[in-house]
């Protein structure tokens, strides 16, 4: 802690202990204690993670199963999660996922813009659902909702179309059962089976209740875990069977559970019937274990085929053998005679409960069968590897453009232009800003086109990431570290030793950067960088040309009579390289009546014995292009430059260039035809130059027109697809 702080903490201590007492002042410094403690252990605030899910399920058994469930088995298969309510939903969070499954969501406002953002930026969109509830359809021959008052059933059908509505806006899907992967797969591209499967924490209490609940062995108790009261025209079905078992067997119990409205019928019977509130799904293996069968009937109905088959898997984890209808999904996962009984009328019904009440040795061997299929395929664990691949195929290709800020330069500016033309191809592209002054930008602008911006700070990279893009040697180091990741690509855009002095450390470390290292792909920006790359490296470096996008550099036809002839400086006046002091050094011998002298900065200001008449400084991207417009002759002395774009820029609008010549310029610049070119330090040669300029109409007339058609041939949309195929 600085001086500073401690000497501040200590006169706020003298205050409270004057102002408020001891008292206050020890409940103060627990807080203070507390907050410190947790700052120090919040080691991230949030995560970078692969797909996010969209809870719009209230119900805590729903949504725990479709889920918190699905969270472990994708991340049990290296698929990084996380999870919010559909009311918490925030257009911020698509920075930070590959995709979104919604889960029961009804369509709202902020969902509808939601998904409409995320697919602007190739985020995939699943709809995950474990009930034929999004379509009125198939709702409307649910028997139970005829029960409803008007108001409830409005608002319940309100429910299913908004939930129809959200799903349609969805590209795939993800259903419990085979009868909703048909219905839909009317209104998706793809649809997956990811059925119901019992959590690690499940079995730990399925094992727990194995060992501690102890049966009345003088019963055999018969358990309906009715669920909810739509289930009640369920239970009709084999309620004459049940009343006859109870009957037949004096040791037959029927154990209803939940809700049930227990039918005139079964008065006779009521001595044999034992009730049970529901209770909290850790306390449900305990519940199920003291029965003895397990009953789960259901009307064959289109909307029973799609429910899932719950009640088997939980009876199943604590050995107790279920008795079901030969529908949907019992009849998909259930072995008749093996890992339970499906049954198809209420002969088959009685059958499979005589034969369970008079055989424990029965009772005890089904139970174990179901047990041993649902831990070999039915929990979290071992079930999640084809829905896992389900979605990472359906995931766009991704690539994680590394950048040391995203303030304005040209190597930023170049690394993002490649990033638009990606996301604009249909690939996933996101920036990680590794500069704390700038974590808190959440998008780059080119144009009306955007990149997501995500912090290095304080984020948590977890989600994988088939291409990471180092753009500066300060960020190969951290595209390295990033493990979780297909490919690296190194982006050289100069030869950043030479932006350091002689004998500095960073000097080293950027040189390190260059050596040919394992498993990273070299790119380069202009033809010197890649000679002087393989010369001293021996490094096969990529070549991807520069452009120039000339929207943004309107052309005006110069006049050299009427006005001050306005000469442009540009460049960092800290940067060495970037040789300022010389321009300023050339401008000293013109005449200050006949040219004006404009300096244009992106970082440090003038110096105090440059001579300025407007100062440019830190102008956005998109306006430096009117700079350039109302410029006529631009002076750029860098000495070292990955590719130099202000002598193009000055050209595209109509304006000229006077120009030290180094390697980031020699691509395209020609001496006399598009330019003057001046040798570095001869400042009387580069006054001469700008003079020529002035007076010799003709030279600036075929200039100008060798000039334009310099930056013509290099627009962005006529190499566009040579950059993305390098990427690719």
């Amino acid at each position: 802690m600085e001086k500073k702080a401690i000497k501040r903490l200590m006169n706020k201590t003298k205050d409270t202990l004057k102002e408020e007492g001891i008292k206050a002042l020890a409940i103060k410094s627990t807080k203070y204690v507390t907050f410190k403690i947790s700052a120090i252990n919040r080691k991230y605030d949030r995560g970078f993670k692969d797909i996010l899910f969209i809870n719009g399920c209230s119900l805590p058994h729903p949504q725990r199963y479709r889920v918190t469930h699905q969270i472990e088995q994708l991340e049990s298969y290296g698929v990084s999660c996380d999870k919010i309510d559909y009311e918490k939903l925030d257009l911020d969070m698509i920075r930070f996922y590959r995709g979104f499954i919604f889960y029961r969501c009804p369509i709202l406002p902020i969902i509808e813009e939601f998904i409409k953002v995320a697919k602007e930026n190739n985020k995939t969109i699943f709809y995950d659902i474990d009930d034929l509830v999004f379509d009125l359809k198939d709702t409307n021959k649910i028997k139970f909702l005829d029960t409803m008052t008007k108001e409830e059933r409005e608002l319940y059908d309100n429910g299913v179309i908004r939930m129809g509505k959200t799903l349609d806006l969805c590209e795939y899907g993800i259903a419990s059962t085979e009868r909703l992967q048909i219905e839909m797969s009317k209104h998706l591209k793809e649809v997956h089976i990811n059925r119901n499967v019992a959590s690690e924490i499940m079995v730990s209490y399925s094992i727990e209740a194995l060992k501690k609940v102890q049966k009345d062995k003088s019963k055999v108790i018969i358990g309906y875990l009715s669920g909810t009261i739509t289930h009640n025209d369920d239970f009709k079905l084999i309620m004459p069977v049940i009343i006859e078992v109870l009957k037949k067997y004096k040791n037959a119990y029927l154990k209803i559970v939940g809700l049930l409205d227990l039918p005139k019928e079964m008065e006779e019977v009521k001595d044999k019937i034992l009730t049970s509130p529901f209770v909290n799904w850790t306390d449900l293996p305990n519940l199920i274990r003291s029965v003895d069968i397990n009953l789960a009937p259901l009307e064959d109905t289109v909307f029973n085929e799609a429910k899932s088959e719950n009640k088997w898997t939980e009876a199943a984890l604590v050995k107790i053998p279920t008795v079901a209808s030969d529908v949907g999904a019992f009849k998909s996962q259930i072995i008749n005679n093996e890992t339970g009984f499906l049954c198809k009328n209420n002969k088959e019904w009685k059958e499979a409960l005589e034969k369970l009440i008079e055989n424990q040795e029965c009772r005890e061997k089904i139970g174990q069968a179901a047990y041993d299929e649902v831990i070999e395929n039915h929990v979290t664990t071992n079930s999640g590897k084809k829905v896992a691949d389900f979605i990472k195929s359906k995931l766009r290709r991704n690539f994680l453009f590394v950048m040391p800020s995203v303030n304005v330069s040209g190597g930023i500016m170049v690394a993002i232009k490649h990033g638009i033309m990606l996301k604009k191809k249909g690939y996933d592209v996101t920036i990680m800003n590794i500069n704390k002054e700038t974590s808190f930008i959440k998008n780059v602008y080119e144009k009306d086109e955007y990149l997501n911006v995500v912090p290095k700070k304080r984020v948590e990279f977890l989600a994988y990431v088939d291409t990471v893009v180092a753009t500066m040697w300060l960020t190969l180091d951290v595209a390295r570290k990033y493990l979780n990741c297909s490919h690296i690509k190194y982006l050289v855009q100069g030869k950043e030793t030479d932006f350091y002095k002689p004998g500095t450390y960073e000097k080293i470390k950027a040189s390190a950067t260059y050596n040919n290292i394992l498993n990273v792909e070299y790119l380069t920006v202009s033809k010197w960088c890649q000679a002087w790359l393989k010369k001293y490296y021996d490094v096969e470096a990529k070549y991807i040309p520069n452009g120039i996008d000339l929207d943004l550099y309107p052309i005006r036809k110069r006049n050299f009579k009427d006005k001050k002839i306005k000469i442009l400086i540009e460049g960092n006046s800290k940067d060495y390289y970037k040789n300022v002091d010389e321009s300023f050094k050339i401008v000293e011998q013109l005449d200050k009546d006949k040219y004006e002298i404009n300096y244009l900065s992106y970082e440090k200001e003038p110096k105090k014995w440059y001579y300025v008449d407007n100062f440019y400084h830190k102008v956005p991207h998109d306006k430096v292009g009117e700079v350039y417009k109302d410029t006529d002759i631009l002076l750029k002395t860098s000495l070292l430059e990955s590719f130099s774009y202000p002598p193009l820029e000055i050209m595209a609008t109509g304006g000229l260039a006077v120009v030290l010549p180094n390697g980031g310029n020699s691509e395209y610049l020609k001496d006399k035809e598009n330019c003057l070119l001046y040798e570095p330090g001869n400042i009387k040669s580069a006054v001469e130059k700008i003079e020529n300029i002035t007076k010799d109409k003709e030279l600036r007339e075929k200039l100008i027109e060798n000039g334009l058609k310099t930056a013509q041939s290099r627009s962005w949309d006529k190499i566009e697809e040579q950059i993305i195929n390098v990427y690719e």
